[in-house]
């Protein structure tokens, strides 16, 4: 079996950058390693997240919301985590199941229990070895999620798109960050936490020295 770290933190926070990062890293070192992100991730997984971060698609029901992460996830766990995992391979996802909780769970006041059982389908109970927090006022995650879309254009399906989600009031984000904390307390060795207020450079650095001893034992590729 191989090694599987997800990233999670509020909007802004810059997993997506540390999950490449992380990846290039690993890549360098001879590591076999892929990264991949959620929604998406395959492409049944990126129409589906097309419909998610919509921001006309204000009408959606919290119930289907929750089911298209879940049926988004289904798939990339079964077409590309699993299969990578068994091969001995490194997979690095941006967001994963602790998203869900947080975000409609604590977010939006969904049942936990709930949420657990509809995980535990589309997941198969895969859980990571290791999950990465970057921690960041949701406050600062927003004004960096907004001062990126104005630098992109703010078109739709940009990597700075300002989506669905982050147009949501600050109260749901608010929620959703106590929901991480209430998250790392029930499972505090599973996760590593790490102030994203910081040089990305510096951070990296220390997201790889967390890493590092999950490594042993694993053969870089020739």
């Amino acid at each position: 079996m191989g090694l599987f770290i997800t990233f999670e933190g509020p909007e802004g926070s810059g997993k997506s950058t540390q999950a490449r990062l992380l990846y290039e890293r690993l890549q360098s070192l001879g590591f076999p390693v892929i990264v991949t992100r959620e929604p998406g991730g395959t492409r049944i997984g990126e129409m589906i997240r097309r419909i998610l971060v919509d921001l006309r698609n204000t009408e959606m029901a919290p119930t289907t919301e929750i089911l298209l992460f879940s049926a988004a996830r289904a798939q990339l766990v079964n077409e590309l985590v699993r299969p990578y995992l068994a091969t001995g391979g490194i997979v690095l996802c941006d967001r994963y199941a602790d998203s869900t909780f947080a975000y409609q769970g604590y977010g939006l006041g969904r049942d936990l229990e709930e949420l657990q059982a509809i995980t535990a389908v589309a997941t198969g109970g895969l859980m990571p070895n290791m999950t990465i927090f970057l921690d960041l006022p949701v406050e600062d995650g927003l004004q960096r999620r907004r001062a990126a879309r104005e630098q992109s254009g703010g078109g739709y399906n940009t990597p700075a798109e300002w989506n669905r989600l982050d147009a949501r009031d600050l109260a749901y984000h608010q929620r959703v960050a106590n929901g991480f904390a209430e998250l790392m307390n029930r499972e505090p060795k599973r996760w590593r936490r790490f102030d994203a207020n910081q040089h990305v450079e510096a951070l990296a650095d220390q997201i790889f020295h967390a890493v590092e001893p999950l490594l042993q034992g694993m053969e870089p590729m020739p």
